[in-house]
């Protein structure tokens, strides 16, 4: 059955995780219907336990099929590549510390990622953190914060963007407007937060404020409820935190990319009708759907961009709001570096480890 053109249109604000190593038959069928404006990878996409050669050929091979397939000479190629736990990559790529160990080496840290993810042909990092380590039992953002307080947190956000932007990689601030107080895991469950506008401007806005006026260029989404701000909706849905802050008080003019709406804050919202629609009106320009979580199925894929095609037929999605998204994100394509896989050589990974150690100590 061939795919409405209105369906394919929301390729234009998706970013798909891919199944494996390979593209599988449903992968195929997705990139090559839906079209997404880009990809997101996770260690499922690397061969595990060979030899840097081995591995990199694939994950080349993989990037060449992604392209033939999406039919787009042009596309986002992600990666969440934070230092710490959060790393996708095999070995020899460096292991560097959690963002709250590299103090002064943020910018060295960052310029020397920004080396090796252009080494992967990533061109946009789900990175920095601009969350503050404010809460001490928070399960999912802790030390991958730059620091325990908005100052510290915002300069070493600002200088991990800059030495990604200084390797021309692609950096993205999250999670907006702010994860760190947090006690609850958004993969897991909807986090609240009973937080005040003026309590967020006096502390979580600080680090994003000072990343937009370092004009970073997409922000990420939060899955949290703040019911002193917006009862209804977590911040991916809602106005009054991404267009009356984040827009109009904050003043940022660049790409909303959501968190992976597969996470189970959201994800059962984004399976009812005119949730996708409420997303866009809120200021959502592009949407991940990772298949990392929940299933690797593409049914859910599938619904939501049914859901998009849906409700700009029956008008409760405006055409002008998708128009201005796609206008944001295709400004930032048009300027986005496009990569070819290579290895790296055995100097610039020696020098590189000696840094991760550096910031250890």
């Amino acid at each position: 059955m061939a795919v409405s053109q209105t369906l394919q249109r929301f390729g234009h604000h998706l970013i798909l995780g891919i199944s494996g190593t390979t593209l599988s038959d449903e992968d195929k069928r997705a990139l090559n219907e839906l079209k997404p404006v880009g990809v997101i990878f996770f260690g499922k996409n690397f061969l595990d336990a060979t030899p840097y050669e081995i591995w990199l050929e694939s994950f080349n091979n993989l990037n060449d099929q992604i392209r033939q397939y999406a039919e787009r000479d042009s596309i986002f190629m992600t990666l969440d590549h934070e230092g710490g736990r959060v790393v996708r990559t095999p070995l020899p790529i460096t292991r560097f510390p959690y963002a709250l160990l590299l103090r002064s080496h943020s910018r060295e840290v960052a310029r020397a990622t920004g080396v090796e993810l252009k080494s992967l042909g990533v061109n946009l990092s789900f990175a920095p953190v601009a969350d503050i380590f404010s809460h001490p039992n928070n399960p999912v953002i802790g030390p991958r914060a730059f620091g325990n307080t908005p100052e510290t947190a915002a300069q070493g956000a600002c200088d991990y963007f800059l030495g990604l932007q200084e390797s021309g990689i692609l950096g993205c601030a999250k999670h907006f407007p702010g994860h760190g107080d947090t006690s609850k895991d958004s993969h897991i469950e909807l986090p609240i937060l009973n937080l005040t506008k003026e309590d967020l401007r006096i502390r979580e806005l600080i680090p994003f404020k000072a990343l937009i006026e370092a004009q970073v260029p997409l922000i990420m989404t939060a899955h949290i409820l703040f019911p002193k701000i917006d009862a209804d909706v977590p911040a991916t849905l809602s106005q009054t935190i991404l267009k009356s802050i984040l827009r109009e008080e904050l003043g940022f003019e660049g790409v909303v990319i959501s968190d992976d709406l597969d996470m189970k804050a959201v994800s059962d919202m984004f399976m009812k009708k005119s949730t996708i629609a409420r997303a866009f009106g809120a200021g959502c320009d592009l949407f991940i759907v990772s298949r990392n979580i929940n299933s690797s199925s593409l049914e859910r894929t599938y619904h939501i961009a049914e859901d998009f095609a849906d409700s700009l037929s029956n008008g409760s999605l405006d055409e002008s709001v998708v128009e201005a998204a796609r206008n944001r994100i295709e400004k930032l394509l048009a300027e986005t570096p496009q990569y070819i896989v290579h290895a790296l050589d055995k100097n610039t990974l020696l020098q590189h480890a000696e840094l991760a150690i550096a910031c250890s100590l």
